[in-house]
């Protein structure tokens, strides 16, 4: 069995030239996403959220992405949770996205803000009713005895909504991470990959680099 130190992969698919990406990050980001999409990649929309305390003591964890536009990209979790607390304290975030059928990899960097309550609750009405129960439920990040008090307490917000609509809880909501700044990285051989980096202008528009692997 090889070791740790042994475990390699050789990336040979595609190649990422300044010539085939287009101007604006997000139509990029667009290209690459449609991409994935088509390739029928498992839990596409997974990516690693990275965020800091005030006194920058990291935090990782994968969420998913839930909307993208213009103005950025969308998750939504517990406000009062680690990376709410975090995120409360010091509101810069770094999303990472893996597809490794592609041999790609995004990274996004800037700040974040919470979306509005409506569309907090727009998207919290389309859930699965299991999962707004699990949103009520969930004092997330938060210790707990043992299991059984997340299951009674999901059976105690059962029995209180019944077959009544269940609104979304005040601690429960979206974030938008606004970026100034995305690589796209494309896997090579030997270690040679491309990246290329936007970083967003004070004046507006983006400037476009390519990085050393």
């Amino acid at each position: 069995m090889p070791g740790i130190a042994d475990i390699r992969k050789e990336y040979k698919k595609q190649a990422l030239l300044e010539r085939d990406v287009d101007r604006d990050p997000i139509l990029q980001f667009g290209k690459w996403w449609d991409d994935a999409i088509k390739s029928e990649i498992d839990e596409v929309n997974a990516m690693t959220l990275a965020t800091a305390t005030a006194s920058g003591v990291p935090g990782a964890r994968i969420v998913l992405l839930k909307d993208y536009n213009e103005r950025g990209f969308v998750f939504f979790t517990n406000y009062e949770s680690r990376k709410g607390k975090e995120l409360s304290e010091n509101p810069q975030a770094c999303l990472v996205f893996f597809w490794k059928e592609l041999e790609r990899q995004i990274r996004i960097s800037g700040s974040v803000e919470k979306i509005s309550f409506a569309e907090s609750d727009a998207y919290f009405s389309s859930r699965p009713k299991d999962s707004q129960l699990g949103a009520w439920a969930s004092p997330q990040s938060r210790v707990i005895t043992e299991r059984e008090v997340i299951d009674e307490r999901a059976t105690l917000y059962q029995q209180q909504f019944g077959d009544k609509n269940i609104p979304r809880p005040d601690h429960w909501g979206g974030y938008i991470v606004k970026p100034d700044s995305i690589e796209f990285w494309q896997g090579r051989p030997g270690r040679l990959h491309d990246r290329i980096q936007y970083t967003l202008l004070k004046e507006g528009g983006w400037k476009t680099e390519r990085l050393a692997p």
